[in-house]
């Protein structure tokens, strides 16, 4: 049984969370802010994150709330997840959880600035590189978490080495990508923290769903001829952002969550609910595909984690 009642205070907690001036994000933002930590609202724009942060000043008590510091963003570029790294890097000295939130969902085929496909490169590959420029001074924080953001999509995911990117478009489908870069944030979660418990550090990785909850992140399909004729029932089966975020904010500060664990609304199809432990499917425990997956990713962004 676990409760957001049965949170301390966050004073001494310094929190990232990627994505954070919208939906999930926002409500993470949100949570841990009212609760006393010094949050990162890391935000692709600027401009919308200082509007996202007032907008939560007014809605809190701004002399009872922790500090919110805008820092831009883009995951889309290993250039802007470079400049992120080190400016937050020379502003402090830990980093108590890492909220790997941000993503795009469904979107039209299309490449990040350095030549990804855009969902498997914005979901995953910007997640890892940003995790990995940030392990140095996560590795020195006592008790620091890892937090990946998955989905059930991830369960009709694939991961196919032979085109993994999609290349000259060829296979894509929205959805297809979509599924296959959140199975990547699991087999990625279940790796990291493989790699670290045969160190000494003080890590945990988990990952989270926030099942169906009422964000902009489906806006590429919201308008389609088939999200139409079923609107109704998603209606009844929706969740609030607040509520979708539960489980990622369960997976960073439940006191008794273990590294590698996952997860995920309650309720029927893991739809919405209580914040509760679920299972991923048996693919994204697969230790073969997460270590190829893995020096994949190494060769595509040039970045590795130092584990010394």
């Amino acid at each position: 049984m676990w409760s957001v009642e049965d949170i301390k205070s966050l004073e001494d907690k310094i929190i990232i969370v990627t994505g954070g001036n919208s939906g999930l994000g926002y409500e993470d933002v949100k949570f841990y802010a009212s609760n006393g930590a010094t949050v990162i609202m890391a935000s692709r724009s600027l401009e919308r994150g200082e509007a996202a942060k007032e907008k939560i000043l007014n809605e809190l008590d701004r002399d009872n709330i922790g500090e919110i510091n805008v820092m831009e963003l883009d995951l889309a570029s290993l250039a802007s997840i470079d400049k992120f790294a080190n400016e937050f890097t020379q502003s402090y000295n830990e980093l108590h959880i890492l909220m790997n939130n941000a993503g795009v969902m469904t979107t039209p085929y299309g490449l990040t600035k350095d030549g990804f496909e855009q969902q498997f490169g914005v979901n995953y590959l910007g997640h890892f590189v940003l995790t990995a420029k940030l392990f140095p001074v996560i590795k020195t924080t006592n008790g620091a978490r890892i937090i990946n953001i998955s989905s059930n999509a991830h369960k009709t995911g694939n991961i196919s080495f032979d085109n993994l990117m999609y290349d000259k478009e060829i296979g894509y489908t929205p959805m297809k990508a979509y599924s296959r870069s959140k199975l990547a944030n699991l087999l990625f979660t279940y790796e990291l923290q493989r790699r670290i418990n045969q160190t000494v550090y003080d890590i945990r990785v988990l990952a989270a769903h926030p099942g169906v909850s009422n964000t902009d992140l489906a806006r590429h399909v919201e308008g389609g001829f088939f999200f139409k004729k079923i609107a109704g029932v998603i209606e009844k089966t929706v969740q609030s952002a607040y509520e979708g975020a539960l489980p990622g904010i369960r997976a960073a500060l439940d006191l008794d969550a273990f590294g590698g664990e996952y997860f995920g609304p309650s309720g029927f199809m893991e739809m919405k609910g209580k914040p509760i432990r679920v299972d991923s499917n048996k693919l994204s425990h697969n230790k073969i595909v997460a270590r190829r997956l893995w020096k994949v990713s190494e060769k595509l962004t040039g970045m590795k984690f130092d584990f010394s």
